[in-house]
């Protein structure tokens, strides 16, 4: 269980760079986080060596984020788009009690003009519909890493199995939120012909797919090993990625890959960005990696 800590923050908002620079601000209730994702770039941000080393066995609570946010009132984000969040998940399970990210959400959307991106892995985002209805325009990005629980307890140990999300984001479509599964980072797939049908049976219609890249630096103590020989295993290469990614552009209503779909509004991307249709040979094995 991570260790919960409170402390003020001197921001709440950052002007959003690099990978979602298209919106104009992030915003993250939280420091840390206690899924515990063992490849989480978010790790490097740690203020120092030890809180990198223990990833996923801490979060601080911003404890003033939501009088921070309500200082802006005089300049209120009318027209703005936030991205929540990029360096921790704001439905931390500590959120269940404290509501940090509800009560948030609610001071933004007397606003009424702003436009949010939620990007969880938590099921408990859906606790919020009735706050992100209230908005002009938010969307909802579960993170769906995989069909294989194996290969998520590995490298994702303490989140919601992979079931749960897709009924998550299933129920955040089925309200009338917009919705988006972004599958980022991909990593191995079991059966994916079951996982298209999976991701179908959710009714979302926008879809984000990204390599999984691994690195020697970043992995959680614990589970470093037992996720490389996974990888090993399952022949998780260039090639394999390249033969989902083109299956799931066959079977998905939209697939975009990497940055392209991190945009505060899919209708603004360019054409470009959406991948096309493939057409797969009638040999193409779907669900097996090509042979190492």
């Amino acid at each position: 269980m991570a260790q919960i800590d409170h402390s003020p923050a001197r921001g709440i908002l950052s002007k959003a760079t690099g990978f979602i620079r298209a919106f104009d601000y992030t915003l993250n209730p939280y420091n840390g986080c206690a899924f515990a994702c063992s490849y989480c770039y978010a790790a490097f941000f740690a203020p120092t060596q030890q809180l990198q080393d223990e990833w996923g066995k801490w979060v601080r609570v911003k404890e003033n984020a939501l009088e921070l946010l309500r200082a802006r009132r005089k300049r209120p984000l009318i027209d703005k788009s936030l991205y929540i969040s990029s360096v921790t998940d704001p439905y931390q399970p500590v959120e269940r009690q404290l509501e940090l990210t509800r009560a948030i959400l609610r001071e933004l959307a007397d606003y009424h003009r702003v436009t949010v991106v939620i990007q969880t892995r938590s099921p408990l985002v859906t606790r919020d519909l009735d706050v992100l209805r209230d908005f002009a325009h938010a969307r909802v990005n579960m993170t769906v890493t995989t069909d294989d629980e194996t290969v998520r307890k590995a490298f994702e140990p303490l989140c919601p199995s992979n079931a749960q999300r897709l009924d998550a984001i299933a129920a955040v479509k089925a309200d009338g939120v917009d919705a988006c599964v972004t599958m980022t980072p991909l990593l191995p797939v079991r059966n994916l012909a079951a996982f298209a049908e999976a991701l179908r049976a959710t009714g979302v219609e926008k879809f984000v797919i990204q390599n999984f890249h691994e690195t020697k630096s970043r992995f959680v103590a614990g589970t470093g090993e037992a996720a490389r020989a996974l990888l090993r295993e399952r022949g998780w290469d260039e090639r394999h990625y390249a033969q989902v990614r083109e299956v799931l552009a066959s079977a998905l209503p939209t697939l975009r890959e990497g940055q392209a779909g991190f945009a505060p509004q899919w209708d603004a991307a360019t054409s470009s960005s959406t991948m096309p249709a493939a057409t797969l040979p009638e040999s193409a094995t779907i669900g097996t990696p090509p042979p190492g």
